[in-house]
């Protein structure tokens, strides 16, 4: 049984800023330094904007600047996302999210010896259009968040892994009754996977205005 312990929304913005900066030293002391590759792994119903915020200001007020990718930017086009209709449980769950187009394209360019250049987004996930957005450089002192939903045990490459956790009843009343149907993927998910076995920081994220941690180191 995970303890989780009550935190305010500020401390937990700070205790996220250092745990990100700690990590991007232990990487540039390893002699590889790069940009710090971070998943937000949290159904997309969740807001993390004020958060992801909180916590770009105090990177930014660091030296440390930060970029964000939607996991929704890298769905997969809708032909294939929609083959067995638009409400497909099974689709949602391992084909939507295009996990070899976010490694191409953002975390493997980020990581050690890649070209330091990521593609924010690769398709509109409404208009179904290409993004058309040119890559963007960044500094090896920068740190990019990656907002998605079911990112764990697909292959990506991650520096840091925030989980965060939300009851099926808090999941039920954020959830819009037109896309209710996605719930039983995340049922699947925490049985299949997990994410909070694998995650370094794992958030109990029922109420965002009061969340709980649970932290544990990284296994080696």
């Amino acid at each position: 049984m995970r303890r989780f312990n009550p935190i305010s929304p500020g401390l937990l913005a700070g205790r996220l800023t250092e745990l990100f900066l700690q990590r991007q030293t232990d990487i540039a002391h390893a002699g590889q330094p790069h940009p710090l590759r971070v998943a937000l792994d949290a159904p997309g119903w969740v807001d993390l904007e004020p958060l992801i915020t909180g916590v770009a200001e105090r990177l930014a007020v660091r030296g440390h600047p930060v970029a964000t990718v939607r996991g929704v930017d890298f769905y997969r086009d809708a032909s294939l996302r929609f083959e067995y209709g638009k409400t497909d449980v099974e689709s949602f769950y391992t084909g939507w999210l295009d996990t070899a187009a976010l490694q191409r394209e953002v975390l493997k360019p980020l990581g050690a010896g890649g070209t330091g250049s990521y593609l924010p987004a690769l398709r509109d996930p409404v208009s179904n259009r290409s993004a058309r957005t040119p890559p963007v450089p960044l500094a090896a002192e920068a740190i990019v968040l990656v907002r998605g939903e079911l990112l764990l045990d697909t292959g990506l490459a991650f520096d840091i892994v925030v989980h965060f956790s939300v009851s099926r009843q808090a999941l039920r009343r954020l959830a819009p009754a037109e896309e209710a149907w996605a719930l039983p993927a995340f049922d699947r998910y925490e049985i299949d996977v997990d994410p909070a076995g694998q995650a370094d920081v794992v958030l109990r994220y029922d109420d965002p205005s009061h969340p709980a941690l649970f932290a544990r180191p990284r296994e080696e």
